[in-house]
């Protein structure tokens, strides 16, 4: 079973929505993990919007989890959402969790949208808890995706990496750094995926169809990351 994977920092929809909408729907994702989702007024309203000018289903998350989105497409199969407070840092944006069972055929499959904090300390708690979290949801397979706010090199970057499969790394298409969308030079958004998935490919998109460069640019301030996952069929892997 091969799904698609977007992952994409929306800051709260205050960019061009048009461009928005026409990148999402060029990539043709089967998981859309959007972080920085509206989380105020008429904050369902917004994502449900989003959802059907995308072609795609409000799954969960937004402000529940305090940004963190979670939309699919219609061959998901939903089995069950939770949405997850963490533990806040005095003075910050309280963080959260946007996390899914779903089924595509026979295959279960975990899903976690995050966006972790700007300060190291709290990134590195967070991702801890990220990564408890994607054990409890105890499904053969699981991907988290989100905005991470450190590169590669970031100690909280590099304890999701040493446990899951960082799948830019392991089967690079495309563009590497996400931010900022204007003239991107940094990688702090990410998928990653645990054992057993394999990746085909996971980078920022090059050409899509009906999106221009001006498109990736106005759309929100960061760049959109599609990973090609193949899911084994139980009992393959």
């Amino acid at each position: 079973m091969v799904i698609r994977v977007l992952a994409y920092n929306i800051r709260s929809l205050r960019d061009d929505d048009a461009a928005l909408v026409r990148v999402i729907r060029a990539t043709a994702p089967d998981l859309l993990l959007a972080q920085e989702a509206p989380r105020f007024f008429r904050w369902r309203r917004h994502a449900t919007r989003l959802a059907a000018r995308t072609g795609l289903v409000y799954l969960g998350g937004g402000a529940p989890a305090t940004g963190p989105l979670l939309l699919c497409s219609p061959r998901a199969r939903v089995e069950r959402t939770e949405d997850l407070l963490l533990p806040p840092t005095p003075g910050l944006h309280r963080r959260g969790l946007a996390t899914a069972v779903v089924r595509f055929g026979a295959v279960r499959l975990g899903v976690v949208s995050f966006h972790l904090g700007l300060r190291k300390a709290e990134r590195q708690a967070h991702a801890g808890l990220l990564l408890d979290r994607i054990a409890a949801l105890d499904t053969p397979y699981a991907v988290a995706a989100g905005d991470v706010n450190e590169d590669p090199s970031g100690p909280a970057f590099r304890r999701l990496a040493a446990r899951l499969t960082d799948c830019r790394v392991a089967a690079p298409q495309g563009g590497e750094h996400t931010f900022p969308a204007a003239d991107p030079r940094r990688r702090i958004d990410a998928v990653f995926a645990t054992a057993g998935v394999e990746v085909l490919g996971c980078g920022v998109p090059g050409e899509l169809p009906g999106v221009t460069p001006g498109d990736l640019r106005a759309a929100t301030d960061h760049l959109p990351v599609l990973a090609v996952l193949r899911l084994p069929a139980p009992g393959t892997a």
